[in-house]
């Protein structure tokens, strides 16, 4: 039996998991799929203090109170910035690092530093339409070319999420690399993508790369191939 921890992007929860987390789960492996504050079944504790620290913080601490160990620990979109925190801070823990269609930010980078300035300052004016200036809304399933069976219900699902998720840099002290087996899935199937620079900084680096033909939020259209790509990460 393996251990997944997947952690969903941005304005989603654990609820884009389901069918993935349902076949890992099939096969007898352990399966946490943690909702981050502030958004999904959490939504009632969205607050504009709400930063990276506290979604990293989120994934930490699920790993350490559950007790769990060589895990693969996968991150969607917003939570490659999440996971290579944790993994940076607890590398004796992670056995596998798995990048679905995610950021890769560097040292001292924010996820908006990242993005092209227009989309990032569409984000900070939508913030600010908001009415309240930190409440960013979520980008809609068309844009992400989700499959049309699933776009409403994504759509419905998603949450607003804080502007301080975006803006606050990552730190990281270089332990990550001591973590040799990487994966980057890269979604083909939209566009504009802000994901091909880090799938080729993946492929500088030596890691696996795959590429799937659909669009961004994978594991609802394809989760089938995630749940292969996932197991074959198990060292």
């Amino acid at each position: 039996m393996s251990t997944f921890v997947l952690v969903h992007g941005a304005w989603h929860g654990s609820w884009c998991w389901k069918r993935v987390r349902s076949a890992l789960q099939a096969r007898g492996h352990a399966v946490f799929t943690p909702t981050l504050t502030g958004v999904g079944e959490r939504s009632h504790l969205l607050s504009k203090e709400v930063d990276l620290e506290t979604h990293i913080a989120d994934v930490a601490n699920l790993i350490r109170w559950e007790e769990l160990r060589d895990i693969v620990l996968c991150g969607h979109s917003y939570a490659g910035c999440l996971i290579s925190a944790v993994a940076d801070r607890m590398p004796d823990r992670i056995a596998a690092l798995v990048y679905l269609d995610a950021f890769v930010p560097a040292n001292g980078q924010s996820l908006h530093d990242t993005l092209p300035a227009e989309v990032r300052d569409a984000q900070v004016a939508a913030a600010r339409q908001s009415g309240e200036g930190w409440k960013v809304p979520p980008i809609t399933g068309e844009m992400f070319n989700v499959n049309m069976k699933d776009r409403a219900w994504m759509d419905r699902q998603c949450t607003v999420q804080s502007l301080a998720t975006f803006q606050q840099p990552l730190r990281l002290s270089g332990a990550i690399d001591r973590i040799r087996n990487v994966t980057y899935i890269l979604a083909d199937g939209w566009n504009p993508s802000p994901f091909p620079q880090f799938f080729a900084k993946a492929n500088s680096r030596g890691w696996k790369t795959l590429t799937m033909h659909c669009g961004h939020d994978v594991m609802l259209d394809m989760p089938e191939a995630v749940t292969e790509a996932l197991l074959a990460a198990v060292p």
